[in-house]
């Protein structure tokens, strides 16, 4: 607005300086008739701007009035060319008149289009009929007071006309200005152009259309007279109204704005006659032929107007009448709709009084209380309740009455005809004070079978199927509780961690139908031994834990552990006692781990691990015992995990070495074979034993990539010496196999390749293995060793004697070497046993088999073992593993005592 206003004000100051400056002078004239020429043509260009981002009647609005400006302004330009280009005196009428005439006719259209746009076809005939009754009493007045006068002076008929026109159309066009507005504010709305400065500009042009008409007329108009003001303040303020917005009507005027349009004819007549009185009383007769009959058209188009407005009510009457029945019949569809759905839906709806009687019952009790709606009604509430959900309702309700409350929820259980329970989640809402109602309103719903649903869910979600027992997460859910309940360190909560020893055996051999079965067991017999209080929950396969509430000693932290020592030693014994299954006894062991709170911290998932730790310390111990957690084994977990770390980059940085421990043949003492050894060079440990590594390998797999190692650096050496060095020619080289590279199915192919990339002959390669990985899978492993055998390689089963496996087993296994395991050797003494010893080397003898006795260490054990006919020897009698760059020498040092001394020097 503020950015609109500056140029308009802009423009009135110049104007009034310039005709201020020119006054009295020849320049008034042209000055007057360029600034007129230029307002009424940017007036024009500023309508059609603003009717190009208008639509519909607000866009025909603004391109009439813009024409309207633009036809002023050509006939403005005619007056100008006249005037001051060739220096004439403008003649009356002129070509500038029809111009000048072209506005009125087309801003009373664009106000038109505005006004009858927005209404029905009975309403714009009245508006026009109520348009054209103002402008005939407006006209009425204008002829008896300036016209008249005018046209009785005047002898040319074609100016009496043009002069009249001028006066009536700007008469015309004030009528439908102010038509407009009243008729906007009358109709609740703002119209969509700012009619107030548009109203103003056109009367500031219709004054100085009349003084125009009078003065020339008269023959005293002179361009840059004051009377041209008006002009160019109407143009401006069409301009101004071109850039800005319409304003919002205020709401509060509404009504009498209402009174002001339905008034206004009627005024305007009203005032018409009165001057026509006056003019009657005045001068004696009745007035002239023009008042004459323009009353007459002001009697018609009362009578006209009154028609149409009849017409209009009786049409708003209909409207009224059809809007009336069409909401009544809403109204009752939506009862009867309303009637319907409670009629047939699954809800129960109850309405009962202060009283508590029941005083409208939903037909849906049927279905869900197995009463009839009728059976109910004038009967108590507590009919249809137990006891406790009576007492609450008739609290609830209470408590609504007494607070003003306007609903609440609550679940009740309600008492089916049959007689049994049903739980429904009742919305009590109190419509007390509501005259349709008079009481509170029970919307419930039967949530019977939900509530049992989530109840079964929830048992299924904390409850392990198999046992009964809880599962995990509720177990973890009652330790967190637990650990809430007890305050301090001083209160610990104790854990049971078990499982059982030997319950693979029972799956494999027996089936997991047994294994189910057995674990079924176990949870009975674990239920028997624990306290009331205690929980017990199967935490998953064959793993079992109790939680240890209840005290029967002090509250001490030593007396829980002496609590868990005691329950862990009933665990242990009661899984010890045999199991029947399948006909048969079974036996399996349990190893438990005891964990405090005291000890581990308030963690629910750090007091788990712990006793699972002090669980597989027991396992390591001793089978079917107990151990207690204590700091150090995380500690030795944490080595262990470190440890493991530290191996995978030996794997990949390989620090791995091998060494060699020779095979001497008992007859002759030389070396007729070597045995490769895996040792590990730590960078910050030194030499890590195998006995630490090699376990963590095979839990860990890397066993397998180590495994690899070994045979290809083992063959590759071997080759080496059987190639360069004196009494290597017949070499032979034993390499260890773990149970993971037996279960490869690559093994034989990766074992060929090793070989064909050494040049190492097969015949060359003894592959050792225990008798445990021999049995585990044992048709898979047969296979395998079969496809071995075939290409020449020859086969030992290592530690012979500690394993399990069968005679039978043992016959049908292409093996070549028993190895004797060191623990027999050591038995052995003088004149001590060597039965275990007799009987291997028998059954050796028998399979025809060559055998290998391991962890020589002494002469005499030597010396027994030959006289029982043992093939070759192997320890620290003979020679500890030695490097590859020492071994060479202890071949020719055999080689050299074999030749001077035969076969009774041993190697040194």
């Amino acid at each position: 607005m503020v950015a609109a206003l500056g140029p308009t004000l802009g423009a009135l100051l110049v104007w009034t300086v310039g005709l201020s400056i020119t006054a009295g002078t020849p320049a008034a004239q042209h000055f007057s008739n360029v600034a007129l020429m230029v307002v009424a043509v940017g007036a024009g260009l500023a309508g059609l701007l603003r009717a190009r981002r208008q639509q519909g009647t607000v866009r025909r609005f603004w391109l009439f009035l813009g024409l309207g400006a633009f036809s002023w302004g050509a006939g403005q330009a005619v007056w100008t060319w006249y005037e001051s280009v060739r220096g004439q005196e403008v003649p009356f009428p002129s070509l500038a008149d029809i111009g000048y005439l072209g506005f009125p006719p087309l801003a009373a259209a664009g106000l038109a289009s505005v006004l009858l746009g927005r209404r029905s076809r009975a309403g714009r005939a009245r508006d026009l009929v109520d348009g054209l009754l103002v402008a005939t009493a407006l006209l009425v007045v204008s002829w008896l007071v300036v016209l008249r006068p005018i046209v009785s002076s005047g002898d040319r008929p074609l100016l009496t006309v043009i002069s009249l026109a001028y006066p009536v159309a700007d008469i015309v066009v004030m009528t439908a200005v102010v038509h407009a507005i009243t008729r906007a504010r009358q109709l609740r709305e703002s119209l969509p152009v700012p009619l107030g400065l548009v109203g103003a500009g056109l009367a500031a042009f219709a004054i100085s259309d009349i003084s125009f008409v009078y003065l020339t007329t008269t023959g005293l108009y002179s361009s840059g007279s004051p009377t041209d003001s008006g002009w160019f303040i109407g143009f401006s303020l069409l301009l101004l109204a071109a850039r800005i917005d319409a304003p919002a009507a205020a709401r509060e005027e509404v009504e009498s704005h209402r009174i002001l349009s339905n008034a206004l004819p009627y005024a305007a007549v009203v005032v018409a006659l009165t001057t026509s009185a006056v003019e009657v009383l005045s001068n004696g007769h009745g007035g002239d032929l023009v008042v004459y009959w323009l009353r007459t058209l002001l009697l018609v188009l009362l009578v006209a107007r009154q028609v149409l407005t009849l017409v209009e009510v009786h049409s708003l009457t209909g409207g009224l009448e059809r809007r009336v029945a069409a909401r009544t019949q809403e109204v009752v569809a939506s009862q009867q709709r309303f009637a319907s759905l409670v009629a047939h839906s699954s809800d129960l709806v109850t309405v009962v009084d202060a009283a508590g009687f029941i005083t409208y019952q939903s037909p849906s009790s049927a279905r869900v209380l197995g009463q009839e709606a009728d059976q109910l009604i004038g009967h108590p509430l507590t009919d249809v309740l137990d006891g406790r959900s009576d007492q609450s309702l008739a609290e609830l309700l209470t408590v609504l009455a007494d607070d003003g409350l306007r609903s609440r929820h609550l679940r009740s259980t309600w008492r089916h005809a049959s007689g049994r329970r049903l739980l429904l989640d009742i919305t009590v809402t109190n419509l007390l004070t509501d005259p349709h109602v008079h009481g509170f309103v029970l919307n419930g719903r039967d949530v019977t079978d939900r509530v049992r649903l989530e109840e079964e869910l929830t048992h299924q979600a904390f409850t392990d199927a198999l046992t009964g027992l809880p599962n995990r997460a509720l177990f973890k859910d009652r330790l967190e509780q637990a650990l809430r309940r007890r305050s301090s360190d001083d209160e610990p909560v104790v854990v049971c961690y078990f499982d059982l020893d030997g319950f693979k055996a029972v799956n494999d051999t027996l089936g997991h139908s047994a294994g189910d079965e057995l674990l079924a067991q176990v949870a009975d017999r674990v239920r028997d031994v624990v306290r009331d209080g205690d929980t017990v929950a199967r935490l998953g396969g064959d793993e079992f834990a109790v939680l240890i509430e209840q005290r029967t000693s002090p509250n001490t932290a030593e007396a829980d552990q002496e609590d868990g020592t005691r329950l862990a030693w009933r665990v242990c014994e009661a899984i010890r006692r045999p199991f029947q299954l399948r006909g048969g006894e079974v036996h399996v062991a349990a190893s438990a781990g005891l964990a405090s709170s005291a000890t581990t911290g308030r963690d629910a998932e750090q007091l788990l691990r712990s006793a699972d730790l002090a669980m597989y310390q027991a396992k390591a111990e001793a089978t079917g015992g107990y151990a207690v957690y204590h700091p150090s084994m995380h500690e030795q977990l944490v080595d262990r995990v470190r440890l493991e770390a530290d191996l995978r980059r030996a794997v990949a940085e390989a620090q791995f070495r091998v060494v060699y421990q020779p095979l001497i043949d008992m007859g002759s003492g030389r070396v007729t074979g070597v045995e490769a050894l895996v040792r590990w060079a730590h960078p910050e440990r030194g030499v890590v034993s195998p006995l630490d590594f090699i376990p963590l390998a095979e839990s860990t797999g890397l066993i397998v990539p180590i495994g690899d190692f070994v045979l290809r650096e083992a063959c590759r050496q071997v080759a080496q010496w059987r190639r360069e060095h004196t009494g290597c020619e017949d070499l032979r080289v034993s390499v260890n196999l773990s149970g993971h590279q037996i279960r490869l199915p690559s093994l034989v192919a990766d074992v060929a390749a090793a070989l064909a990339a050494t040049e190492l002959p097969a015949t060359a390669l003894v592959l050792e293995m225990t008798e445990s990985v021999l049995v585990d899978k044992a048709e898979e492993t047969l296979a395998t060793l079969h496809a071995l055998r075939a290409m020449g390689i020859r086969l030992a089963i290592d530690d012979f004697g500690t394993g399990y496996s069968s005679l039978s087993y043992l016959h049908r296994l292409p093996v070549d070497i028993l190895k004797i395991d060191k623990s027999f050797v050591d038995r052995m003494a003088t004149g001590g046993d060597t039965s275990l010893v007799d009987t291997i080397l028998g059954l050796a003898e028998h399979l025809q088999l060559t055998t290998v006795a391991e962890g020589i260490e002494h002469e005499h054990q030597r010396d027994a073992l030959a006289a029982q006919g043992c093939n070759t020897g192997q320890g620290y009698h003979f020679s500890p593993p030695v490097s590859a760059d020492v071994f060479p020498e202890l071949v020719a040092g055999a080689l050299r005592a074999d030749a001077s001394a035969g076969h009774e020097a041993p190697v040194a």
